[in-house]
């Protein structure tokens, strides 16, 4: 009877764990750039007096869907897109080297390069700074050219280069502010690694998926409860059989 409940109630607990999961995915599903947790569940036995005849289930992170999400134009300069595999690497608050998908950029009023969520983009030398410009080209390798205000036509100036890399991606993790971070240190720029100009890439969410997969917990979540009630009934009728002897 306590293996039951031990059972219902362990079973009930790593419901709860994939269902924080997957709502935090459907909560991204609009988000640029996002790309959704994996959560599998793994079974283990029940060990304890006599043999292990029971098996449980616990919920543990699998990885980070690396699957791009789709591409779309949105016509404005200062937006950009990883083709395939990449990403853009920023400065985190830690000042420490990070990484996003992101390619929704910004140009703060002293000519900072940072991201929608306010990180600095990096580039050849650390952050981005860019001269006042009347027009901005962001190249498929991150390259920068400005034309100078000023300047009505003629030569126009490469200022930087944004830095791309490209790592493994069982080697990454993501951190609490959404962007990846490498336990190996900083990354190397990868030349492999091109971008979408004028794009920007939709998070990776299938919300389809993620709404069966809720109603699917939802269930679960209600079998383990009812094996829960299953399990104090028999021990009610357990007790009142042992006082008839």
């Amino acid at each position: 009877m306590d293996k039951m409940i031990y059972l219902a109630m362990s079973g009930a607990r790593q419901v709860m764990h994939k269902q924080a999961t997957n709502s935090h995915n459907l909560a991204n599903m609009n988000t640029t750039g996002f790309k959704a947790d994996i959560d599998n569940f793994k079974a283990l036995p029940v060990y304890g007096p006599g043999n292990p005849a029971r098996v449980y289930a616990e919920d543990r992170r699998a990885g980070i869907s690396q699957v791009p999400g789709a591409i779309q134009s949105t016509g404005r300069e200062l937006d950009v897109a990883i083709n395939g595999e990449g990403f853009i690497a920023v400065q985190d608050v830690d000042g420490g080297e990070a990484y996003t998908r992101n390619g929704n950029l910004q140009v703060t009023e002293q000519g900072l390069l940072i991201t929608a969520a306010g990180q600095p983009v990096l580039g050849e030398a650390g952050p981005i700074t860019l001269t006042a410009f009347n027009s901005l080209q962001i190249g498929s390798d991150g390259t920068i050219s400005v034309m100078p205000i000023g300047q009505a036509g003629g030569e126009i100036a490469v200022l930087d280069r944004i830095k791309l890399v490209n790592p493994e991606p069982n080697t990454i993790e993501r951190n609490t502010r959404g962007l990846f971070t490498s336990p190996d240190g900083d990354q190397p720029a990868d030349a492999a690694v091109t971008l979408a100009t004028e794009s920007l890439e939709a998070s990776n969410v299938n919300a389809v998926d993620a709404l069966v997969t809720m109603i699917e917990l939802s269930r679960q979540f209600e079998t383990q409860l009812k094996l829960m009630s299953t399990a104090k009934d028999n021990d009610v009728s357990a007790a009142k059989l042992l006082k008839l002897t």
